[in-house]
């Protein structure tokens, strides 16, 4: 039924196709979520000694694989308990991409003009000038779009402000001299709804040493989530970008401005 091709006397489904791109895409965003953490390592030795045990077991090797077979046999458990943070990421993941964002897909095609009101601009505006103006202060600032997404669990602590977009506002709370000036910003349906954030810090091995806790935290959480952030050095004044779990260093204006624009809901 519904054959596609055939392999020789191997019949193929187009299901059989949707099967195998469903489960590579499933592989690759937890291969996202654990690599260059330790957690990857473990995985790794894990599945290499479930190798070794399958392999003794053929070789009729019985006392070795009478061993091996009593940490093979709690593997399962094993990695629940390792990689609990790392599984609630992954299931997160999952309802953030289906559930919350397909959600908005009805009020985009009621209103397609929303991402183009003249309120959106203004709030970009207001956050690029603060971004630029801190830039130029050298004043450290990490700035999170949600994009529309739960990050529960992702984010902890904070102080809940749910205020206007303003670049006074953003500025203020950056300031050295601000109780709030620690942590990120998370800015999220046109309001900030968050400040002084402690990000998850990503622990990616291809980092350069020169990047420091500001740009961690903010490629840590774009690992996690879907989500962009936004980063002003406090030593150069640079601004940097972080979305996919990869830095973007030394924008211009013009690149900023694009960014936002882009990822801005």
């Amino acid at each position: 039924m519904l054959n596609f091709i055939k392999i020789g006397f191997l019949p193929v489904r187009i299901w059989d196709i949707l099967d195998i791109l469903i489960v590579g895409y499933l592989m690759y965003q937890l291969y996202k979520l654990l690599k260059g953490s330790i957690a990857f390592n473990i995985l790794i030795g894990l599945l290499t000694l479930y190798v070794i045990w399958w392999l003794v077991g053929e070789l009729n090797m019985d006392l070795l694989k009478a061993v091996l077979g009593q940490f093979v046999n709690v593997g399962f458990i094993i990695l629940i308990i390792i990689f609990q943070p790392e599984v609630r990421r992954f299931l997160l993941f999952l309802g953030n991409t289906t559930l919350r964002q397909r959600s908005n897909v009805l009020s985009r095609i009621l209103d397609r003009n929303l991402e183009h009101t003249q309120q959106k601009q203004d709030q970009i505006r207001a956050i690029k000038a603060a971004i630029l103006s801190m830039s130029a202060k050298k004043t450290g600032a990490l700035i999170v779009l949600a994009k529309n997404l739960t990050l529960e669990g992702l984010i902890n602590s904070g102080i809940a402000l749910d205020a206007q977009i303003s670049e006074a506002l953003i500025e203020s709370i950056f300031n050295k001299e601000s109780p709030l000036h620690d942590g990120a910003v998370i800015i999220d349906q046109g309001k900030i709804v968050r400040a002084s954030c402690i990000l998850p810090v990503s622990e990616s091995p291809r980092l350069p040493k020169s990047v420091g806790l500001r740009h961690r935290a903010a490629i840590g959480i774009s690992e996690r989530a879907n989500i962009a952030a936004f980063i002003v050095s406090e030593e150069t004044g640079s601004i940097s970008f972080a979305y996919g779990g990869h830095l973007t260093r030394r924008l211009s204006e013009k690149k900023l401005h694009g960014l936002l624009s882009e990822h801005y809901i």
